[in-house]
């Protein structure tokens, strides 16, 4: 696996429009993502040849979408791609996408969601990516980004160090929802809820592995698809998984992971990481069930008592949330209940 050089202020980065029209069809709140990830960062953000392009029109040019990845990769002058938004049909794109050109031009890729598709196709380039913000999932937060999400993408992205320990955000969290297609809506600040901490549900020992996963669903429509990964890539691996604004139900979830225990995945990894819960129309008290309906595939009906899980953590559809890079070694530590991203994710 290759690793991206680190990225320094003064960058040129591109947005990249993989799924969802998101910024035609909500320009406002496109353009504020891009102005915070600027001041922010120092970098400078520049639009692929689609990105802006109408929601509708993107729909139906999967191909144009892939050509714009693959330009912004090809391009020696960009040095990092970053997606605009998700959406539902990112695997579309997957004729379109040649490995050759990711490969020869390792640079940082990131976003989150139905995003989860161009990660693995970049992993199975062998290229490391990061799990982490959008411009307008994140970059766009009103009234400006939370300090927990620009850390994490600061030492992760810009650090060519050891990520080191990544401790849960003690400042509240939401997935409040305030429309953005209301352009005044921008400078209202969404409700925090208080942070309560990750749930270490089971586990014994110190857990070493490279991270792997994203959001539940999107895997979902992978699986059999040539960039699924080997048996073999599993093998002591870090599981992360999330679920999406849309909330499936937690019996879904259980049978998702029942698909995993079939392949034998769930017997190879060496830890299993879940984000809290997405979705603004899920009560607080129904992230329970979802522990519940994991422990009940990973402990009850296939026995696994002793495999790390750790549940209601900070990454995935919710704000603020941390980076994972794909591909890097992050260790889970049950005794001390840490969980920490032990190599550098950059060069």
């Amino acid at each position: 696996m290759l690793k991206p050089p680190r990225l320094r202020p003064g960058d040129t980065v591109a947005a990249v429009s993989l799924s969802w029209g998101g910024p035609g069809a909500c320009p406002e709140r496109y353009r504020a993502g891009k102005r915070q990830c600027e001041e922010e960062f120092g970098l400078r953000v520049v639009e692929t040849r689609h990105a802006l392009r109408d929601a509708g029109w993107l729909a139906a040019h999967p191909k144009a979408r892939a050509e714009d990845l693959m330009e912004a990769f090809a391009d020696r002058s960009i040095r990092g791609v970053i997606s605009t938004i998700g959406g539902d049909d990112s695997i579309r794109l997957l004729p379109y996408i040649d490995p050759a050109v990711i490969r020869a031009n390792p640079k940082v890729f990131m976003g989150f969601s139905d995003t989860t598709v161009t990660h693995f196709a970049c992993m199975a380039a062998g290229l490391n990516t990061f799990y982490g913000p959008s411009f307008m999932a994140g970059f766009a937060e009103n009234c400006g980004m939370h300090r927990y999400l620009a850390d994490s993408v600061r030492r992760t992205l810009f650090e060519a160090a050891p990520v080191g320990e990544i401790r849960p955000n003690t400042d509240g969290w939401t997935v409040e929802r305030l429309e953005w297609s209301d352009p005044a809506l921008q400078n209202r600040r969404r409700a925090l809820l208080p942070s309560t901490g990750w749930r270490w549900l089971q586990g014994t020992g110190v857990v070493r592995g490279p991270l792997i996963g994203g959001c539940v669903e999107v895997l979902e429509w992978l699986k059999g698809t040539p960039i699924w990964p080997s048996s073999g890539a599993w093998d002591g691996a870090v599981l992360f998984l999330e679920t999406s604004e849309e909330a499936p139900p937690a019996r879904e979830l259980a049978r998702w992971l029942r698909s995993y225990g079939a392949q034998g995945i769930l017997q190879r990894i060496g830890a299993l990481l879940l984000g809290r819960p997405g979705g603004h129309l899920l009560p607080v008290e129904g992230h329970e069930a979802y522990d519940a309906a994991l422990i009940g595939v990973v402990r009850e009906e296939l026995s696994l008592a002793s495999l790390p899980v750790v549940t209601g953590m900070d990454f995935g559809h919710t704000e603020p949330f941390c980076v994972l890079p794909y591909g890097v070694a992050a260790e889970v530590d049950c005794a001390g209940r840490r969980f920490s991203i032990v190599e550098p994710a950059v060069i």
